[in-house]
């Protein structure tokens, strides 16, 4: 009977020690569950961001490569409207300078005229008076 009484013993030990109280379990799976509910809110923000994500147009590398030609062509259009544009600007600024140069003998002329003629009418007059 002392084996029995000692497996029972043993037994009863083993079975009494070992058991976790109710309010033992709740204060170590509260500081889990809280985490688990901080990191399954995250997860949805994640899915969400995600979700987003992949609404997005997707552009492949044939499309990129297209775009960056369209734009290497562009700018060659623009540097070469500027090159024109600049080689109009220069050849206005010499017709602006040779019509500045035409209006200056244009005043030099009428000058001259209105001098001559001044000179015919004194002429006229002394012609009459004779």
């Amino acid at each position: 009977m002392s084996k029995v009484a000692r497996f029972l013993f043993g037994a009863m030990l083993v079975l009494t020690s070992g058991c976790a109280t109710e309010n033992f379990v709740k204060q170590q799976l509260d500081p889990l569950a809280d985490r688990i509910g901080i990191l399954e809110s995250r997860m949805k923000v994640l899915e969400g961001r995600v979700g987003d994500l992949e609404k997005r147009p997707t552009v492949t590398l044939a499309e990129f490569e297209a775009a960056k030609n369209d734009i290497a062509a562009a700018l060659a259009q623009v540097q070469q409207a500027a090159g024109s544009a600049q080689a109009a600007g220069a050849k206005a600024e010499a017709l602006v300078n040779r019509l500045e140069a035409a209006a200056e003998r244009a005043e030099s002329a009428a000058a001259r005229a209105e001098q001559a003629s001044q000179r015919a009418a004194k002429a006229f007059e002394l012609g009459q008076r004779k």
